[in-house]
């Protein structure tokens, strides 16, 4: 099974979407402390912005939100 496939399957669990929710609420929580974080935090909070990105974008948020949302 490949990883679409996997993802495919997965997709159908609302217990995934829940987890999939969770990456998605910290990712949210990463933005605002770039509000008021120091110039040294940035790029490590930038850095883990842009994947929780890649792992929502891979996951299909906008299917599971419609889903389970």
């Amino acid at each position: 099974m490949n990883l679409d496939e996997s993802l495919k399957a997965l997709s159908n669990h609302e217990s995934f979407a829940s987890f999939i929710f969770m990456i998605r609420d910290l990712r949210e929580e990463c933005i605002e402390e770039l509000h008021n974080a120091e110039f040294e935090k940035i790029q490590q909070l930038s850095g883990r912005i842009i994947t929780y990105d890649q792992i929502l974008k891979i996951a299909n948020i906008k299917l599971l939100e419609k889903r389970f949302g």
